[in-house]
């Protein structure tokens, strides 16, 4: 899976300090929720004062700030890559949230930097949501970019009951 980033991400990436700050934004989508839940991990601006809130202003979605730790997929080509995330568990509606879901949730993830908040440099558009693990302190999920991989093999078999037509 090869990414096309910006020069600017490549010098941020490969320099041995850098004044960047790399900001993740999910948005999560699934056909039980009314509208997309978007997050932020990291609390650049104050959006709103009552209640006190922080997020992420980023080409006018507000994402809200939760702090969660994610690791990015590798590239190899054996296996499809995976996304990592760990958030606190500190408010027990997200929780509820994730046990409602029946079916896999949609998640998108883009990575941006907190110097230009509109220009995404990496983006991941098509993971489901898989192997959540709610604990006390904190929620582990798993992002699994290749949704074929929950398709049985072979999808059919040639029976005479499923294709008359060819007996």
């Amino acid at each position: 899976m090869s990414r096309n980033v910006s020069p600017n991400f490549l010098g941020a990436a490969f320099a041995q300090e850098t004044g960047e700050v790399p900001i993740c934004l999910l948005t999560v989508t699934h056909e039980d929720l009314e509208e997309p839940i978007y997050l932020s991990s990291d609390a650049t601006t104050r959006l709103s004062e009552e209640p006190l809130v922080y997020g992420t202003d980023s080409r006018g979605e507000q994402y809200l700030y939760l702090p969660f730790e994610f690791t990015l997929p590798d590239d190899r080509g054996d296996s499809p890559p995976r996304v990592q995330l760990t958030m606190d568990n500190i408010d027990r509606s997200l929780v509820a949230v994730l046990r409602s879901f029946a079916t896999p949730a949609s998640v998108m993830m883009e990575i941006i930097f907190a110097s230009d908040l509109d220009t995404v440099e990496i983006t991941m558009p098509a993971l489901q949501m898989s192997d959540v693990t709610i604990g006390d302190h904190t929620i582990t999920a798993t992002l699994v970019a290749d949704a074929l991989i929950n398709e049985p093999h072979p999808a059919g078999q040639f029976t005479p009951g499923a294709f008359p037509g060819l007996f």
